[in-house]
């Protein structure tokens, strides 16, 4: 996959992580559309819950994680390219450190947010939570379950580890979340300016999810930094809904609403 010329590794490198990410939504949001359409010529009722429900088995689950494995049949690399393992104590030790400090991080963008006075547009998975709450608790588990694994499979084990292979590890690790964060543009809602605030919150906890993979080689360990994220904001979302309502939300909730 290497050639003489660095900058041609380079700029194969970025499109090749590109066109992952792309195909990875593509082929994701095929398949969650045509088993919508499905249903809906069958006459079945697609309510809120089951929209969520096929989507995190088809785009998350089938979409970004078959093309990752997919990508990798095709290249003849095995599992072991992303690394997989039970997690050590070392490991464990950087799933907390990252899962305080991928929140660490979102407070303060939130509060920046905040003190600046920018909008930021919300998730629309998110908002469909708050309007049926139920959907938040199905949330919870599936982001251990299905969004952390699937994603991280992709974005850091496939398209991170793409880039690392022309590029240092602190360039790959930042391209790969930038390119994971902007594929978010497409699940917000709003002006493209309140989702390019968004998306710079975004880049943050990503951040810390490469960063913890690139230490440990382990894909388990941003998988559960992800999902727990994830769960995390899903919790305090359907908690606060439940018994405060949406107006006692806590702010870094509120101003992000937005679970990776």
């Amino acid at each position: 996959m290497s050639s003489s010329d660095p900058l041609v590794d380079v700029l194969r490198a970025l499109v090749v992580a590109v066109l992952l990410a792309v195909v990875g939504i593509g082929v994701g949001g095929i398949l969650v559309g045509a088993v919508v359409l499905t249903l809906l010529f069958a006459g079945v009722g697609v309510t809120p819950l089951l929209s969520i429900v096929i989507s995190l088995a088809l785009a998350t689950g089938v979409g970004f994680g078959g093309v990752a494995l997919g990508y990798l049949r095709y290249r003849g690399l095995g599992i072991d390219y992303v690394g997989i393992a039970v997690p050590s104590l070392r490991d464990v030790a950087f799933v907390v450190g990252g899962y305080v400090a991928s929140l660490a991080l979102l407070v303060l963008a939130s509060v920046v947010i905040s003190t600046v006075g920018a909008e930021p547009a919300p998730n629309t998975t998110a908002e469909m939570g708050m309007e049926n709450p139920e959907i938040l608790l199905l949330l919870i588990p599936a982001s251990f379950l299905l969004i952390g694994p699937g994603e991280e499979l992709l974005y850091r084990g496939v398209v991170q580890n793409r880039l690392g292979e022309a590029l240092p590890a602190a360039a790959a690790i930042f391209l790969a979340s930038l390119i994971f964060a902007s594929i978010h543009f497409f699940s917000l809602s709003g002006a493209p300016r309140a989702r390019l605030v968004s998306i710079s919150v975004l880049v943050l906890p990503t951040l810390v999810f490469g960063t913890m993979y690139e230490l440990t080689d382990n894909i388990v360990v941003p998988a559960l930094i992800h999902g727990a994220y994830n769960a995390t904001l899903f919790s305090l979302l359907y908690l606060t809904i439940r018994f405060a309502g949406m107006e006692e939300l806590p702010q870094f909730v509120a101003a992000a609403s937005l679970p990776l």
